[in-house]
C-alpha cells in the first residue's frame, strides 16, 4: 500500500476515534465526577492497550533513543491528556461537533505556525495565501457548526 494513502487512512481513522472519544470520555467524566478523572482512566486504558500492542509486536524503546530525545519530545502525552480532559468537559457543554470543530481549528492554527517556522524539527513550509484562506474557512466553519 502507498505510504501516503496509508498515512491518510490512519489520520481519518484517528479523527473518527477522536469524535468517538469525546462523548465516551464525557460519559466517563459524569460517572467519575471529573474530566481529569476521566482523562486519567482513559490514559490508563490506553497505556494498557499500548503495552499489549508492544508485547504482541515485540517492540520496545531502546535506551539510546530514550536518552537522545529532546526535552520537548516528552510532552506529547501531556498534550493528549489536556485534550482528553478538555473534550470530556466541553463535549457535553458545546456538543461534540462544535467542540471538535474548535479542536481542529486550534490544530490548524498551530500546525500552520509550526510548518512556517519549521519548529520542533519540522521542515519549513511557509505560510501561503491558500493556507491563510484555509484558516479563514476554518474560522467560518467553527461559527457555522456552532449555530443551531
Amino acid at each position: 500500500m502507498n505510504p501516503s494513502i496509508f498515512a491518510a487512512a490512519a489520520m481519518l481513522s484517528g479523527g473518527a476515534f477522536l469524535a468517538l472519544q469525546a462523548p465516551t470520555n464525557a460519559a466517563l467524566a459524569r460517572s467519575l465526577g471529573s474530566p481529569v478523572n476521566a482523562a486519567l482512566v482513559s490514559f490508563a486504558v490506553g497505556t494498557a492497550g499500548l503495552l499489549l500492542a508492544a508485547a504482541l509486536l515485540g517492540v520496545r524503546p531502546e535506551a539510546a533513543g530514550v536518552r537522545a530525545a529532546p526535552w520537548w519530545a516528552w510532552l506529547g502525552g501531556l498534550y493528549g491528556a489536556v485534550l482528553v480532559a478538555a473534550t470530556a468537559y466541553a463535549a457535553p457543554q458545546l456538543g461534540v461537533a462544535p467542540a471538535l470543530t474548535l479542536v481542529v481549528a486550534g490544530q490548524f492554527v498551530v500546525a500552520v505556525a509550526l510548518d512556517h517556522f519549521g519548529a520542533l524539527g519540522l521542515a519549513v513550509r511557509p505560510v501561503s495565501a491558500s493556507k491563510l484562506a484555509g484558516l479563514g474557512l476554518m474560522a467560518a466553519g467553527v461559527l457555522l457548526v456552532r449555530r443551531p
